[in-house]
C-alpha cells in the first residue's frame, strides 16, 4: 500500500477524530479528496475514535468496493440513531442504550461482520477509554496483521470474532447520552484484576487518536490528522448553571488535550522520533474553498443524526479542500 518517494516506501496514517456524524462527513470528504490524488488506497493505517470510527469502519470493511465511500454517503444522509437510540433504551430492560446502538450499526452498517473481516484493508483502529484503568482500550485488525484488543496496562488479547459493531459503539459511547460498553473476564480476560472493564467514548481520553500513529510498530512515515470535533470557541454569555459548568470544564479540558497533541506530533518529528505531520481543524479557514465553509461547519452539531444535504454539501467540499491544501503547502512529494 505504500506510496514510493525517489525509490523508497513511505508508509502513511490517517486518524479519524471524533464528532458525531459531522466529523463523519467532514472526514468523507478528506477521503474523497485522497482517492482524487491516488492516496487512499494507498493508506497504511486508520486510527479512529466515535464519529471516525463510523467514517474508518465503513470504509475499512469495503475497502475492496468501488463505491466505498459512497456507502458511508448514502448512510450519513439517511439514518439518524442518537435520539432513538437514547429514549427507546431508557425504557428497555433487556438492552442497554449502547446495545441498540450497536444493532443499528449492524443494520445499516456492518451486517453482524467481526473484526477478521477488515483483514483486506489497512491496519484499523478503533479507540475507546478504558475508565477501569484511564487508558486508551484499542479494536485493531487488518493490514496483515493479527485482530486484537486491550491496552498496554492491562494486556492485548486475541478478537477475530468481536463484533465491528460492538467495536465502533464503544469508541462512539459519548457520555450520559450512552452507556459504555462492559466487558467482563469471559470476553476480556486481563479484565481479572478489575474484574470487568467499561469503555467508554474514545475522546474521553484523546478525540484525535494520536497514539497509534506514534507506536513504532506502525512504522509510519507521515501522518494526516483529520480534526473534525469541537473546537472551543469563546463564549460571550459564559454560563453560572451547575451542569454547563461541568459541561465548559470538560469542553475546555479536551480543548487542552487536543492541543498538547498537536504538539506532541510536532515535537516528535522535530526530535527525529516520529513521522512527518499534516493536521487540520474544521474550524480552519486556511485552505477553505469557500468563503463560509469553516464557520458553518463549525457550527452543525456533533450528535448522530441525519445530515442535510447542504450540511453533507459543505462538510465534505470543506475537508477535500483542507487536506489537499495540507498536502500541498506540506507535502507536495506525497502528490507529485
Amino acid at each position: 500500500m505504500a506510496v514510493v518517494i525517489e525509490g523508497t516506501p513511505k508508509r502513511i496514517g490517517l486518524a479519524l477524530s471524533g464528532g458525531g456524524f459531522r466529523a463523519a462527513a467532514f472526514h468523507l470528504g478528506v477521503m474523497r479528496k485522497l482517492a482524487a490524488l491516488g492516496l487512499l488506497d494507498k493508506l497504511d493505517l486508520l486510527t479512529c475514535v466515535s464519529g471516525g470510527s463510523i467514517a474508518g469502519g465503513s470504509v475499512a470493511l469495503n475497502w475492496a468496493a468501488p463505491d466505498k465511500l459512497d456507502i458511508l454517503d448514502r448512510y450519513l444522509r439517511t439514518r439518524s440513531i442518537a435520539v432513538s437510540s437514547f429514549l427507546s433504551g431508557a425504557l428497555d430492560p433487556f438492552e442497554t442504550r449502547l446495545e441498540k446502538l450497536a444493532k443499528s450499526y449492524d443494520a445499516d452498517l456492518f451486517q453482524k461482520r467481526t473484526m477478521a473481516a477488515l483483514s483486506a484493508g489497512p491496519r484499523i483502529y478503533f479507540n475507546s477509554t478504558n475508565l477501569a484503568t484511564g487508558n486508551m482500550f484499542f479494536f485493531v485488525a487488518g493490514g496483515g496483521g493479527a485482530e486484537e484488543m486491550g491496552d498496554y496496562e492491562l494486556g492485548i488479547v486475541p478478537a477475530p470474532d468481536f463484533p465491528i459493531s460492538h467495536a465502533v459503539a464503544a469508541s462512539s459511547a459519548f457520555p450520559p447520552v450512552f452507556p459504555p460498553l462492559r466487558l467482563d473476564r469471559s470476553k476480556y480476560g486481563p479484565a481479572g484484576p478489575v474484574e470487568y472493564v467499561t469503555l467508554s467514548d474514545g475522546g474521553v481520553y484523546d478525540n484525535l487518536g494520536v497514539n497509534p500513529l506514534l507506536r513504532a510498530r506502525n512504522g509510519l512515515d507521515y501522518v494526516i490528522v483529520s480534526d473534525g470535533g469541537k473546537p472551543f470557541t469563546v463564549d460571550d454569555r459564559p454560563t453560572e448553571s451547575g451542569a454547563r459548568v461541568l459541561e465548559k470544564g470538560l469542553d475546555i479540558m479536551m480543548e487542552q488535550i487536543r492541543g498538547l497533541e498537536f504538539d506532541r506530533l510536532q515535537h516528535r518529528y522535530l526530535a527525529g522520533k516520529g513521522p512527518k505531520p499534516l493536521w487540520f481543524s474544521i474550524d480552519s479557514t486556511i485552505g477553505q474553498a469557500q468563503a463560509g465553509d469553516a464557520a458553518f461547519a463549525s457550527l452543525v452539531g456533533t450528535n448522530l443524526k441525519r445530515l442535510s444535504d447542504y450540511e453533507m454539501d459543505v462538510l465534505t467540499r470543506h475537508g477535500s479542500a483542507l487536506v489537499e491544501a495540507r498536502l500541498r503547502g506540506y507535502a507536495p512529494e506525497l502528490i507529485a
